[in-house]
C-alpha cells in the first residue's frame, strides 16, 4: 500500500514544487512505483515534468469536483515509474464549489482508496495556503515534509502550518504524522543560512531530514525544459541532493515496517 506523503507550506517560494517533483523522480529513479498528485492550482510541478496543460482532458480538480474515476486523471512522465495527476487553474474556484459538500474535509482521502495499492509512494504538492485543498490533501496523507527555505523569517508562519496539522490530527486523521523538515536553498557560506539551519536543529531535532537542498542553478533551470533535475543534469548538486533525499526517505518508510 501506497505512503501519502503531502508536501506542505503556506509560505510561498520555500521549495516546495521543486521538492515535490524532484522528490517524487528520484523516488522512481530508485525504482519505486510513484504518483504526483498537483494540487496546486498554479499546476507548476505538471508543467515542470513536461505535462503540456492545455492538452490535458482530466485533471485533479476533475477528480475532487466532477467525481471522475481517479484512474481518468493519471498521466504518464519521462520517467519510468513516475506518473501525474496535473493541476489545472480551475482548481482556483474549487474550494468554494466544496463548501456544501458532506465530509468536504475527506473528498481526496476517498478518491485515493482504489488506487493506493498501485503505487509505493503518493506524493502531493499543496497550494501555499491553508485551505481546504490543502486540509483536504492532509486528510488523506499518512505523514507531512514541511520545506523551510535556510532565509531570514524562515519559522515565521510554521507555527500556523503545525496548528493546523495538530487540529487535523485530532479532528479528521488521528495517524497523521509529520514526516520530517527539509532545509532549502542552502548556500553553506552564508552566515544566515547556518543560524536558519541550527536554529531549525534545535527546535525540532530528530524531524529534521540529514539531507539539504543546497542552492542550485540547474534546479531552477530545469523546470523551464519540463523535466526534472535528475534528467536536466544528473551531476548537478541538485540531482545528488534529492536523489539522498529520497534514499532517507525509503530507508526511514523501511525502518518502520
Amino acid at each position: 500500500m501506497a505512503k501519502i506523503i503531502a508536501l506542505a507550506n503556506q509560505k510561498g517560494g520555500v521549495g516546495k514544487t521543486t521538492t515535490s517533483m524532484n522528490l517524487a523522480a528520484s523516488l522512481a529513479t530508485l525504482e519505486k512505483k510513484v504518483l504526483l498528485i498537483d494540487a496546486d492550482p498554479q499546476a507548476n510541478a505538471s508543467s515542470g515534468l513536461g505535462v503540456d496543460i492545455a492538452q490535458i482532458d482530466t485533471s485533479f480538480y476533475n477528480c475532487l469536483i466532477d467525481n471522475i474515476d481517479v484512474r481518468e486523471a493519471i498521466y504518464t512522465t519521462d520517467i519510468e515509474g513516475l506518473d501525474i495527476i496535473p493541476s489545472h487553474i480551475d482548481l482556483v474556484g474549487a474550494e468554494v464549489e466544496m463548501l456544501q459538500r458532506e465530509n468536504r474535509e475527506k473528498v481526496m482521502a476517498e478518491m485515493l482508496k482504489p488506487i493506493r495499492d498501485e503505487y509505493d509512494f503518493i506524493l502531493i504538492d499543496c497550494s501555499p495556503s491553508l485551505g481546504l485543498i490543502t486540509v483536504n490533501s492532509l486528510t488523506a496523507a499518512d505523514s507531512v515534509i514541511i520545506p523551510v527555505q535556510c532565509e531570514y523569517f524562515a519559522l515565521e508562519g510554521l507555527s500556523k502550518l503545525l496548528n493546523t496539522i495538530r487540529i487535523i490530527k485530532v479532528k479528521l486523521n488521528p495517524t497523521l504524522e509529520i514526516e520530517g523538515f527539509l532545509l532549502t536553498m542552502y548556500d553553506k557560506r552564508l552566515r544566515l543560512a547556518n543560524q536558519v539551519y541550527d536554529e531549525v536543529k534545535r527546535h525540532f531535532q530528530e524531524l529534521v531530514f540529514r539531507t539539504v537542498i543546497q542552492r542550485n542553478v540547474k534546479l531552477g533551470e530545469a523546470p523551464g525544459h519540463g523535466m526534472p533535475v535528475i534528467l536536466y543534469d544528473a551531476d548537478s548538486a541538485g540531482a545528488r541532493d534529492y536523489l539522498a533525499l529520497a534514499n532517507e526517505v525509503i530507508g526511514k518508510n523501511e525502518k518502520k515496517n
